[in-house]
């Protein structure tokens, strides 16, 4: 396999990561350089293999789009957005000479922030942007904060056209008999050169979700019933289209307290006529695939006995289901197409043999591919590979700030809760250290229903590198390791959740990994709300809390879904019972003894900054030592270099702080 590289890839990124203001500032060098978001957006190339478009983050926030010939490396800016109010989420080809790109629009604060999405369509030479979402006409039927999402970037019969839904809201015109009385989510095929547009599917009252067979034929479609509250149900309904007929029942899902049960459609495969889709198989969820010659004959896939199925991969223009994905200590791949197994095989011995590969985007035909390979002491870089040249050329690297910065090694490891359950954990010692008597952090995942897995990880690097252990526990309330341990989710089963956080820093104090009196708490969003939570359980175990965007009290995180349409699945998410006060850190200010940090941008609408101020003020007012640091105009995410790095260098500077280092 021959090695080889882009023409002026550094100078392309360069471009396509320039702005018009300044750069990020930071105390800490370190965290300048960890706090540097991805250098890889998102990142695609073209049908026929000539171009790839690049996306990536501006110093001073928001994101450029370039276009990249490689023929000769040469690149053209397309696109900007300049964050926090504007960011583009991805752009990917439909034909040579015309993308779709993904923007994201959000303004106000608090409570009042009111977000919206649009598509649209641009020239690769960056010389025409259209908008392929509906225009929004005074009070008519669109409603302007859904741009819409494509369905399908390969149409049969007209190689310019997309499908993407549409939302229709009845016309509501005074006097007018004339007015549409359609309403729902439909489908239109899409032209993104001349815009013309031609309805696929009806606007149908309920629809949230449409799939098709890639090859432009609408085949799934999925619906919510809705109370005459206005609050849609804790269910989901799944129909199918037969080749050439008409909709017909394929599942219902229903939710309960964030588990899922019932067969929820992923994805069509044309050549054997049926639907990849996931289902719960005894304790674990598995990949099936059910028949649509009406018969619904349910075939296993890939079922494990160890963790969820929770993916399926796809591949090309047509998005061809080849494999599926799943977490163990590390996340594994099942290739059902042996050709692609045996390529990334290939690649992976070629890459490293330590190292991850997954492919990110196809030309039509698959014989180009992109792929990433990373590792938890490598925050990898994308490549180009050619199936018949066989040539292998890195395009960009994830983190060139991080270049030539010794990484920690993450290590799987396991340790006792206080009823004697083994936690899998991910435990992370700064390069050349005995792993013995260091000042030592507690990280918490997000979630709750989520996990973390094995690779680079830019959160505890950062502390890995300024000296700390860090343990990330997968507490029970986590995702992927089946329904047992997810319980009841980690807000009705919180005691659970947090006793094995708890137990994951008597583990680093009893192995000697932290110093006596050296441990401290750093959590994001749930990974916050179990940061303070650990001192309501056990007050003198933490000697400093670090919560980035914190929930702080369930019935608040309830109230303010309350407008949402899915308020009712929020609501029996969180439960009702003893557990909301018992559970809410902000009503046990009193009971914490270590120093609070708190982070929390303004215009949140994942978990409201109201959060954070409430628990600010509730430690305030127990006469508890608090800091609060609040971020104009960003959301739950920061994704911003400059308030990260200073998330960062100050996270650090508190726990050294308190830690007496």
């Amino acid at each position: 396999m021959k090695s080889g590289c882009l023409a002026a890839r550094a100078s392309v990124l360069a471009l396509a990561m320039a702005a018009s203001a300044g750069s990020a500032q930071s105390i800490d060098p370190l965290a300048e350089k960890f706090g540097a978001r991805e250098s890889v957006h998102d990142i695609g190339i073209s049908p026929e293999g000539r171009q790839i478009v690049l996306v990536a983050p501006r110093p001073d926030g928001g994101e450029n789009a370039v276009v990249v010939s490689l023929a000769d490396g040469s690149a053209e800016p397309i696109l900007g957005a300049e964050g926090r109010t504007e960011q583009l989420t991805g752009c990917r080809f439909v034909i040579e000479t015309h993308l779709v790109c993904g923007i994201y629009l959000r303004k106000g604060a608090g409570r009042n922030v009111e977000a919206a999405t649009r598509l649209v369509s641009v020239t690769a030479d960056g010389s025409k942007m259209q908008q392929l979402s509906a225009q929004a006409r005074a009070a008519a039927y669109y409603d302007s904060n859904y741009g819409g999402a494509i369905v399908d970037y390969n149409v049969e019969g007209n190689p310019n056209a997309v499908l993407m839904t549409r939302y229709f809201a009845p016309e509501r015109v005074t006097g007018s008999v004339g007015a549409s009385r359609a309403e729902g989510l439909a489908v239109e095929e899409v032209d993104v050169v001349t815009l013309d547009r031609k309805r696929v599917e009806v606007p149908r009252d309920n629809a949230i979700w449409y799939a098709s067979d890639g090859l432009g034929h609408v085949r799934l479609m999925g619906t919510q019933p809705v109370r005459e509250s206005g609050y849609a149900k804790r269910e989901y309904n799944f129909s199918y289209r037969p080749e050439g007929g008409s909709w017909t029942p394929l599942s219902q899902v229903t939710i309960d307290a964030g588990l899922s049960t019932g067969f929820e459609p992923i994805a069509v495969d044309p050549r054997e006529n049926v639907v990849y889709g996931l289902e719960q198989r005894g304790n674990y969820s598995a990949l099936y695939k059910m028949a649509l010659d009406g018969s619904r004959t349910k075939t296993l896939v890939l079922g494990r006995d160890d963790a969820d199925i929770d993916s399926v991969i796809r591949i090309g223009r047509n998005r061809r289901i080849v494999g599926a994905s799943y977490a163990t200590e590390r996340r594994l791949y099942e290739f059902f197409d042996p050709e692609l197994k045996a390529l990334v095989t290939s690649l992976g011995r070629a890459l490293g043999a330590d190292k991850q590969v997954a492919i990110v985007d196809a030309t039509t035909d698959e014989n180009k591919l992109i792929v990433y390979a990373g590792s938890d002491r490598d925050p990898g870089a994308y490549f180009l590979f050619d199936k018949t040249s066989k040539q292998l050329a890195q395009l960009f690297p994830a983190r060139p700030e991080l270049a030539g910065i010794a990484l920690g090694e993450m290590q799987a490891v396991q340790y006792p809760a206080a009823d004697g359950t083994m936690i899998p954990a991910y435990l992370t010692v700064p390069p050349g250290s005995d792993g013995r008597n260091l000042p030592a952090i507690v990280m918490p995942h997000g979630g709750p229903s989520s996990r973390d897995e094995w690779g680079f990880d830019w959160l505890s690097q950062y502390f890995v590198a300024k000296g700390f252990a860090v343990l990330q526990p997968n507490y029970r309330g986590s995702s992927g390791l089946g329904t047992q341990w997810f319980e009841k989710n980690g807000f009705q089963s919180w005691e659970t959740a947090i006793g094995d956080v708890n137990a994951a820093g008597r583990w680093l104090l009893d192995q000697g990994i932290a110093a006596p009196d050296k441990l401290a708490i750093f959590g994001w969003s749930y990974g916050g709300y179990a940061a303070l939570q650990s001192q309501v359980l056990d007050p003198d175990l933490y000697k400093a809390v670090v919560a980035v965007a914190p929930v702080t009290d369930l019935d608040r995180l309830r109230e303010d879904s309350r407008e949402s349409s899915n308020f009712l699945i929020v609501d029996n998410f969180i439960g009702h019972g003893p557990h909301i006060e018992a559970g809410s850190p902000a009503r046990h200010a009193g009971a914490f003894k270590a120093p609070v940090l708190l982070f929390h941008g303004d215009a949140d609408v994942n978990v409201g900054v109201n959060e954070s101020r409430l628990m600010r003020d509730r430690l305030r007012g127990a006469g508890k030592s608090v800091e609060y640091v609040e971020f104009k105009g960003l959301d739950h995410y920061l994704d911003e270099p400059g308030p990260r790095s200073q998330m960062l260098s100050q996270s650090a500077a508190f726990i050294s702080g308190a830690l007496g280092l």
